[in-house]
């Protein structure tokens, strides 16, 4: 059997590698068209930073390696340039000698990847407006970086904020700019009100909500076009508003695709061509959260995906069942997970969705070092389905979005998190962990037990006397600061000053995280009010309400 992939990096390094393992007579040829492959193109913001000094690092096999331990013959600089399908031949042009011939195979593998998204604009193609997909790339903004002083980021997503940090790590004045009004577009606001804090303090300059049309070389600096004017004197522009699927080839060889371009896949990751498979960015896989089939541009889904293409190749069925779109990354001090949908993602969907919103301390509070943490579960009201969840913090993160990428995948009702039996010890979490804390509140949702009202509801509360206003923190926390028309009555003096509460009102109550607002509309439902607490309590509303002041500035 002659097997040719088509891109040698994650998908197709994976699925050379397992076909091997698998089949020891197979022929197995891999042509990649950059000079690398199974790179870690997640590392390239890092080399670039010079937190990862060594370029060689980055390489994870080597042509060399794939020859010598699997008898894979691996061809850098070599790019497919056409596929016959009635002959099952590939046109291969050499790019370092620009010679064309033709290979044949049985089955082929197109493990393309994804692409810089580059629109048509004014200066999109200068020297100076770079984007970041290879080494070549990486390499050579670090060049101009070291060169310059004051770099423009475009693009608001992962390889932005992640490029972002690393510049200012060289000492770099960095702007950034982005066409939504926040950075992460997943994300949900209240969330990313923390993020774009942590960007401002650590000196990123946020333009949010900034149309860049184009780009000008004056002088040997670069100038930004927005519609509000133009920004002038950068060094160089780094370009990354996302990435597309690098499906041309497949295109033209008459494969059928998504209406947004990915190549169209079965669950054996098979195509249109029966003797043709994809895998990695450049398909269109199921989004288990969402149960429509999109690209999905991670790392761990595309290693995923090859495996199965060689599995399947080899004659051992395998299905691939899709992916929650799992995420995370790091924004200086923060760490920043996701796993499937938002809540404002849910709600345009049409999905009847609750929200529970969390500022629990990422360990055990009385153990040294101790942080808040923010973390945000979304799931379908009624049958309690979890549609995803948010969290961000100094660490634990990854933890909590794990546990519930894995309840996810099991299955499982929101509820159900308050039954998991987590690991504790005072350095690591609490006994009721943060993620069982999720479920636990859910549970009180959907029971009755509790009503909640949201950071963005707060201000247009009617502050006439109608309703009750109460903030139950303590009388030095409220002297500290607190939201207008809100009256103080610690938790602590409830019940001896329920008197002071009108009967008859809805009580609408906060306190720091949500906690205490949660005992004391638990206290004052049982007395027969109608009490509501704010979902994430003081801590994210303030941090919304920062926000908004720092974008009007």
């Amino acid at each position: 059997m002659k097997v040719i992939i088509v891109g040698g990096v994650a998908a197709g390094g994976s699925a050379a590698a397992r076909l091997r393992r698998l089949d020891e007579r197979a022929k197995i040829t891999v042509y990649e068209k950059g000079k690398h492959v199974s790179f870690a193109n997640c590392g390239l913001p890092y080399y670039i930073g010079d937190l990862i000094r060594d370029e060689a690092d980055l390489l994870l096999v080597t042509p060399e390696l794939f020859k010598k331990r699997f008898d894979i013959d691996v061809k850098t600089e070599h790019e497919v340039v056409s596929i016959d399908r009635s002959k099952k031949e590939v046109e291969v042009k050499d790019l370092g000698s620009g010679r064309l011939f033709r290979d044949s195979y049985d089955i082929l593998v197109l493990a393309t990847g994804s692409k810089p998204l580059k629109p048509k604009m004014e200066g999109i193609d200068l020297q100076k407006v770079m984007t970041l997909r290879s080494i070549e790339d990486a390499r050579a903004i670090k060049e101009r970086a070291l060169e310059g002083k004051k770099v423009a980021v475009v693009g608001g997503g992962f390889i932005g904020l992640e490029a972002a940090e690393n510049l200012v790590g060289l000492g770099k004045e960095v702007h950034l700019y982005q066409l939504l009004p926040q950075v992460l577009p997943n994300y949900d606001p209240e969330v990313v009100s923390f993020v774009h804090h942590e960007l401002r303090k650590n000196g990123v300059h946020l333009h949010l909500g900034a149309e860049v049309q184009g780009f000008v070389e004056e002088n040997g600096k670069v100038s930004v076009k927005t519609k509000e004017g133009k920004d002038a004197g950068y060094d160089f522009v780094l370009f990354a508003i996302g990435v597309k699927p690098d499906a041309g080839l497949a295109a033209a060889a008459g494969l059928e695709l998504t209406p947004r371009g990915a190549i169209l896949v079965d669950e054996h990751l098979r195509t249109s061509d029966p003797f043709i498979y994809a895998a990695g960015d450049a398909v269109a896989i199921l989004n288990e959260a969402t149960g429509e089939r999109q690209m999905v541009a991670l790392a761990g889904p595309a290693n995923k995906e090859g495996r199965i293409v060689a599995e399947n190749i080899a004659g051992r069925e395998s299905v691939y069942h899709g992916a929650l779109g799992t995420s995370i990354l790091k924004v200086f001090s923060l760490s920043v997970g996701m796993v499937g949908i938002g809540e404002k993602e849910a709600l345009r969907r049409g999905i009847k969705a609750r929200s529970v919103l969390l500022a629990p301390s990422d360990h055990a509070s009385y153990y040294p070092g101790a942080a808040a943490m923010v973390l945000k579960l979304v799931y379908e009201e009624g049958s309690q389905k979890i549609l995803g969840a948010e969290a961000l913090g100094p660490s634990g993160v990854d933890k909590r979005i794990d546990v519930i990428a894995t309840a996810m995948k099991a299955g499982l009702k929101a509820s159900d998190l308050k039954d998991l039996d987590l690991a504790y010890a005072p350095p690591f979490g609490s006994a009721k962990d943060p993620v069982n804390m999720l479920g636990l509140v859910a549970e009180n949702l959907e029971g009755g037990l509790l009503k909640t009202f949201h950071y963005d509801e707060v201000d247009a509360l009617p502050r006439d006397g109608s309703i009750s206003l109460l903030d139950v923190r303590t009388e030095e926390e409220y002297r500290s600061g607190h939201i207008e028309g809100f009256k103080n009555i610690p938790l602590d003096e409830l019940r001896e000053r329920l008197q002071e509460i009108p009967s008859g009102k809805k009580v609408y109550l906060h306190c720091l995280s949500g906690l205490r607002s949660y005992l004391a509309a638990r206290l004052l439902m049982n007395e027969g009010y109608d009490a509501f607490s704010l979902d994430g309590g003081y801590l994210i509303y303030m941090a919304y309400q920062a926000d908004l002041a720092a974008k009007r500035h």
